[in-house]
């Protein structure tokens, strides 16, 4: 089982191999050291000289915003630089494979949906790396902690989809109500709705959202709870209880 120290650890340490390659490997000089070697082998040819050190500000405001709708005025404003540029540098980390956008679901039919995605880094580690944390109980503490947590599954159930070959169907669902799926799976036209819980026991209550799907013409597929819970059990007759551990 998987407590809530222990995942904050694996979260805080990240998930590149060459850290657990070997004992006592130092976190702060992996990242380092992964930075300056991905600025001078990916980036710096599709950057100006002058921007870089402009780039560096940006992945520390991005990786802030892991798990958040994005919002490229909101990014340029703090980093003092075009929206278009914000909107070139967004890329490049989508292309490199450091960040995914979690697009949103919408059909005509939820014509209240937003349409705008949410920002995810791949790596948690590279992103507390960024935002400056260094013990798992400090984040685990701090406003990040939610954010962190839905990073984490989301590029999780992610993985486990390209590890067998496959492109997950994967959303999230938000609407002008403010009601929120945090994951939304398509697959053979029904629709799996999944609630990320920073809780043991979840209730009915964690799952009320996932009525706005009853309005969509799709059916609904079996619904999941992902959460600290040590046990593998049903919340209610169409949604599951399922222990992080299982990812």
């Amino acid at each position: 089982d998987l407590d809530l120290k222990s995942l904050y650890e694996l979260i805080l340490k990240g998930s590149y191999p060459a850290l657990y390659a070997q004992e006592g490997v130092d976190r702060q000089l992996f990242y380092s050291s992964y930075l300056r070697t991905y600025l001078e082998r990916d980036v710096r040819d599709l950057l100006k000289v002058s921007d870089e050190q402009a780039f560096i500000t940006f992945l520390k405001v991005a990786a802030a915003r892991t798990g958040q709708l994005l919002n490229y005025a909101d990014i340029a404003r703090d980093v003092e630089v075009s929206q278009n540029t914000i909107k070139s540098w967004i890329s490049i980390l989508q292309t490199s494979g450091l960040i995914y956008l979690l697009q949103p679901y919408y059909t005509n039919i939820t014509s209240r949906a937003i349409k705008t995605p949410k920002l995810y880094f791949f790596d948690t580690g590279l992103c507390c790396y960024l935002t400056g944390w260094s013990t798992p109980e400090t984040l685990e503490a701090s406003i990040m902690s939610g954010a962190i947590l839905e990073t984490y599954i989301v590029s999780e159930i992610i993985k486990s989809y390209w590890h067998n070959g496959k492109q997950p169907q994967i959303y999230f669902y938000r609407d002008k109500e403010k009601k929120e799926i945090d994951v939304l799976i398509e697959q053979d036209g029904k629709l799996y709705p999944i609630e990320i819980k920073k809780s043991a026991n979840p209730t009915i209550k964690d799952i009320k959202n996932f009525s706005v799907l009853d309005s969509i013409s799709k059916p609904r597929g079996q619904g999941a709870v992902i959460c600290f819970s040590n046990n593998y059990l049903p919340l209610t007759k169409d949604v599951t209880v399922v222990p992080i551990s299982y990812l």
